[in-house]
């Protein structure tokens, strides 16, 4: 496995953790949002660069998705248990998606 690919996994769950704190610490749901998308732009990027068009749709859907299950799942175990949830599922399908 190569640096980047790492990086982009890494930072695949920071954006959807880091989007949540800036959310929940400024009580501003729309900048936890551009944090989100920021961090998801360039992480599709790095995906399409790494491994193509197709894996880095499907890994952008998988943020996506996971940020918005997050939301339902924290109801059931907590806004930070399930941010963190959705944060490693898609650090892991990116690890997966993306290895060489």
């Amino acid at each position: 496995m190569d640096r980047k690919t790492l990086l982009t996994s890494a930072l695949a769950a920071g954006g959807l953790l880091g989007g949540f704190a800036v959310a929940q610490k400024t009580k501003n749901r729309q900048l936890g949002g551009a944090v989100l998308a920021a961090v998801g732009v360039a992480c599709t990027a790095s995906w399409n660069e790494t491994a193509g068009p197709k894996v880095a749709g499907a890994l952008l859907g998988t943020y996506l998705v996971g940020f918005g299950a997050s939301h339902p799942l924290a109801k059931k175990i907590g806004a930070w248990p399930a941010v963190s949830v959705a944060a490693g599922a898609t650090a892991a399908a990116s690890l997966v998606l993306t290895r060489n």
